[in-house]
């Protein structure tokens, strides 16, 4: 079978499970796409039971079925993944687990979203026929996760139960990091690293496989402590994910903050009968219990609504979630400490990311209550003019990606974006960005303001809604963006600033390239320090007007 016929390389890790691989196969076999469009690549991750004979024997019982069966030391999920990958002829990559069986249009929901170019990822969902209750809950904890990320354009967490993503761009990224050698977050982490390169990821949620979930509260519990204590590790390379991610409820960190709180208190307080000194605590014991059980209710209400044994099992199974969670993270902090991070560095750390941000707020607010005045002449001057809006507003790339709006002070023409092919062969250029340094599309005005960069004073406002920052690479328009080679997507994971690196060496007279350079080496040395002496050179830049087109 040549390559060039295959949609996709469906990979499968397993360890051990006969009977779960054996199920998982058979449903691939029963797939809507046709067999030739597919193989199916297994993983034998140093099984020790008769997972491979199985394997062999259902090959060779299944022969119009592209089946290849490699086999490795144990060495983790991850790794095994990653040889998967390596050996895989599709251009798409579909991941799966062995105790998932895909329902029969899992290969065409999961390739899908794939016909959009700009599409890098992709995430299905899990099903499940079980009865019991614990398992009735973990699904109801999956689709209320799935309701969150129904409403997005853009992800940033894909598990790989149900994952897809484009072969050259796994590669390109090195797949996952096999220092996760147990099922944990080893998926997290990429999909992360892929989305701080602004990388589209979706959610994909008919693309779904029905899964065998914890069948009792013990199991439940290991699988989350293991999940919290490699996050630990995970965080330290992405504290940003720590705030926020597409899939992870805001509600669940309260909840692990609380019942920490809880815990302290609770043994304390309970010397007060004993010392009466203490019995204070009860009121906070006390208003912590109750703003856990408040947190609980949303969820436990979606509960309700399947049955009511399961609202009842809801606030004690969420306990137990927080619980495994936060002793996991904890342990996982502690025994983290002193590890080496390695090539898996944050951009920007924690600490920086806290104090950066508390800068940006309080720049902004000077730079709006200074700016506010200037702003208005400008305004007038700008309508006396030319007719128009006094502000233009253009969709920019930001952190991750994602886009936003920037608004600048209007200094062009009206129709100045109808008249640009006029002026630029945009086909035909050397180099994606452009600068016209006489463009004919500026107004006099509008040459003043460029001058003076005072057209961009009111990008404090965007600063101060965390979209910008005051120091940081440009915002890109998306057509650039599209262009960019991976390495050149780096210069995503950090907020576009007003100022940055170009702006004070060069500007608008520098290439492409060169700026690309000099923004990417501001990010891999980033420091608080940098970021201080860019401010203090923007204002000598500003009088001198170099490169200001």
């Amino acid at each position: 079978m040549q390559s060039e016929t295959l949609l996709c390389s469906v990979i499968v890790p397993v360890y051990n499970g006969a009977g779960t691989i054996e199920r998982c196969l058979n449903a691939l076999a029963a797939q809507t796409v046709a067999p030739g469009r597919y193989e199916v690549i297994v993983v034998d991750d140093g099984s020790t039971d008769d997972t491979a004979a199985m394997i062999d024997r259902w090959r060779r019982a299944h022969s119009h079925i592209q089946l290849t069966l490699l086999s490795q030391a144990n060495a983790g999920p991850a790794a095994a993944r990653n040889r998967g990958a390596a050996a895989a002829r599709a251009p798409l990559l579909l991941f799966t687990d062995a105790d998932c069986a895909p329902t029969p249009t899992w290969i065409e929901a999961m390739t899908a979203p794939f016909a959009d170019p700009d599409v890098a990822g992709a995430k299905g969902a899990y099903v499940t026929e079980q009865t019991g209750l614990v398992p009735r809950f973990v699904q109801a904890e999956y689709e209320d996760r799935y309701d969150r990320m129904a409403g997005q354009a853009q992800i940033d967490f894909i598990d790989t139960y149900s994952a897809a993503y484009r072969r050259a761009i796994f590669l390109e990224n090195k797949g996952f990091d096999p220092i996760f050698t147990t099922a944990s977050v080893e998926d997290q982490e990429f999909s992360f690293r892929l989305a701080q390169k602004g990388y589209r990821l979706v959610f994909a949620p008919a693309a779904r496989v029905s899964h065998l979930h914890d069948s009792g509260v013990r199991e439940y519990f290991r699988r989350k402590y293991y999940i919290g204590f490699w996050k630990a590790l995970m965080i330290r390379w992405h504290p940003e994910r720590m705030v926020q991610d597409s899939h992870t409820p805001q509600v669940l960190k309260v909840q692990i903050v609380l019942l920490a709180a809880l815990i302290a208190l609770a043994p304390l307080a309970l010397l007060g009968l004993i010392w009466p000194p203490l019995n204070w605590l009860w009121a906070p014991v006390a208003a912590a219990a109750l703003l856990f059980l408040l947190t609980t209710l949303p969820f436990v209400r979606k509960l309700a609504r399947r049955s009511p044994a399961l609202a009842l099992i809801g606030p004690p199974m969420l306990v137990v979630r927080a619980l495994a969670l936060g002793s996991g993270y904890l342990i996982g902090t502690i025994h983290f400490a002193g590890t080496p991070p390695g090539a898996r560095q944050p951009v920007i750390s924690g600490w920086q990311r806290l104090v950066k941000r508390t800068i940006d707020i309080v720049g902004a607010l000077i730079g709006l209550t200074i700016s506010i005045p200037l702003v208005a002449i400008a305004a007038i001057a700008i309508k006396l003019e030319s007719p128009g809006p006094v502000f233009f507003w253009q969709v920019r790339i930001g952190e991750n990606g994602r886009p936003f709006r920037i608004v600048k002070l209007r200094t062009m023409v009206a129709d100045a974006e109808a008249r640009l092919p006029e002026l630029v062969d945009l086909e035909h250029l050397e180099e994606p960005a452009f600068k016209l340094k006489n463009d004919p599309r500026v107004t006099r005005v509008g040459r003043i303001l460029r001058r003076t960069s005072l057209d961009e004073a009111p990008q404090f406002y965007n600063v101060l809604r965390g979209e910008m920052s005051l120091v940081g690479p440009r915002p890109e328009e998306e057509r650039i963006v599209r262009l960019y080679q991976d390495h050149h997507r780096k210069r995503l994971a950090v907020k576009p600033g007003m100022t940055g690196p170009m702006q004070v060496n060069g500007r608008g007279d520098l290439s492409f390239a060169e700026r690309l350079q000099m923004e990417l080496d501001y990010i891999e040395h980033y420091s608080l320090r940098k970021d201080f002496e860019i401010l203090l050179r923007t204002f000598p830049v500003i009088i001198r007007g170099n490169g200001a087109h």
